[in-house]
């Protein structure tokens, strides 16, 4: 088959045809070249979405850190509430015991004066 395609050049003067060559050997220069361009094109694309899957894969984390946070301060928020009312409620009982620590005491001092007033 390659005769058939080298017959048109038959009766070419050889400047034509050293031309043509020259032509020829371009165009396979430049299939080549388009060949490397393609495959590194192609690798490119390939660790183009490698990072856009890394970077999706990233802001999923962080979108997950964020929530997790949030859940996070709310607690905080919820036991900083929560630690409020206990201290708040340990007051009223601390106030609670030194009232009743007073009455005791004055209830004390009363049975000792009446214990008195009975031995007399």
């Amino acid at each position: 088959m390659s005769w058939a395609v080298e017959e048109w050049k038959e009766g070419l003067s050889p400047r034509v045809l050293q031309k043509i060559h020259e032509l020829e050997s371009q165009v396979d220069k430049l299939k080549k070249e388009r060949q490397q361009r393609q495959f590194q094109l192609e690798s490119l694309e390939a660790v183009l979405q490698k990072q856009k899957q890394k970077v999706e894969n990233e802001k999923n984390k962080a979108a997950t850190l964020k929530r997790e946070n949030q859940s996070l301060m709310e607690l905080c928020d919820s036991l900083e509430k929560a630690k409020q009312k206990i201290s708040h409620d340990l007051q009223v009982k601390e106030s609670q015991v030194n009232i009743q620590s007073g009455q005791l005491n004055s209830s004390k001092k009363d049975i000792e004066r009446l214990e008195q007033e009975l031995k007399r």
